[in-house]
């Protein structure tokens, strides 16, 4: 296995700790909270905030937590950080971030810094930076604090990950909400945004950094596509909000199936440049599809059930 290990000493004693004196409710508790910052739930967040509630306010931060997801692997492959439970006997990975072989460096990503926790930090920390309800502050700090809490209990980071991963959310959520705010032209930005994050292919091999640049670039090119195109409207209504997240869940996973058949499995899990970039194109599609596509359909609610209307 390749990569760096280094560590504290106390990291390695609290984590042990920690795992030894908690029991099977905490660690279950310990995984519920992690899925907080996981992708199926931001896509669902961000994808209620998008097609129902308002669409600027998820654009605003969908452009940052799409910087952060392509950020946070690309500092990894440069700290090359290898996850707690490789090197520390003694120290379990209770919920692994990928299904497969959990010590496969190329899929589960490297250590530094976490980005379950620098998600969650991306999100629900961009939410009061736009809207400024007490309610969204107290979750900005609440639930990212859950995630990193719940990835030092669960084996898979080490406090500092954790640490970092918040600080690292934190400067990109003020940095790039200030930027958002000043520069008018946000096809500009959003260019220079990508192919900074473009150079990343210089160095990056693994997959989350490739999946995180292809959601990129797929959100990048969906949002002037529906601007022109769609322009479709929010919802109020709790019946149509909820067909439309979970249209566009469904639609995720279905995509994300058929856009893997006319590849090898075992061709498509290397960790090499060609298949990394076909998983970059295969997010890309999804995204555009997801963001810029999918709400055509919604022009055709008007033909549901009455009742629904």
């Amino acid at each position: 296995m390749n990569g760096i290990t280094f560590y504290f000493g106390w990291e390695a004693s609290l984590m042990l700790w920690l795992q030894s004196h908690m029991g099977t409710l905490a660690e279950k508790a310990a995984a519920a909270a992690t899925v907080l910052g996981e992708e199926l739930c931001l896509i669902a967040v961000l994808g209620l905030l998008y097609w129902c509630i308002d669409k600027k306010f998820a654009v605003f931060v969908g452009t940052n937590i799409t910087l952060g997801l392509v950020a946070n692997p690309m500092l990894k492959n440069v700290v090359l950080r290898r996850r707690p439970y490789f090197d520390i006997e003694g120290i379990e990975c209770l919920k692994p971030v990928h299904s497969g072989d959990i010590y496969d460096i190329s899929l589960q990503g490297y250590s530094f810094p976490s980005g379950h926790s620098m998600n969650s930090a991306l999100v629900y920390g961009s939410l009061p930076m736009y809207r400024k309800k007490k309610i969204l502050i107290v979750a900005a700090f609440i639930l990212p604090l859950l995630v990193g809490f719940s990835r030092v209990l669960l084996g898979v980071h080490y406090p500092t990950d954790v640490l970092a991963g918040w600080a690292c959310g934190a400067a990109i959520v003020f940095g790039m909400s200030y930027l958002q705010r000043k520069i008018k032209r946000k096809g500009i930005l959003r260019l220079v945004i990508f192919l900074v994050s473009c150079t990343g292919i210089l160095y990056c091999r693994t997959a989350d950094y490739y999946t995180a640049l292809g959601v990129m670039g797929g959100m990048f090119l969906a949002l002037p596509f529906e601007e022109k195109f769609v322009q479709f409207s929010m919802t109020s209504d709790l019946a149509f909000a909820s067909l439309r997240v979970l249209g566009g869940l469904v639609l995720y996973f279905a995509l994300n199936s058929l856009l893997k058949l006319p590849f090898d499995a075992k061709w498509l899990a290397q960790p090499e440049l060609l298949p990394f970039l076909v998983r970059a194109v295969r997010y890309c599609i999804i995204g555009f599809v997801l963001l810029g596509v999918y709400p055509i359909v919604f022009r055709y609610e008007i033909f549901l059930p009455r009742k629904w209307r």
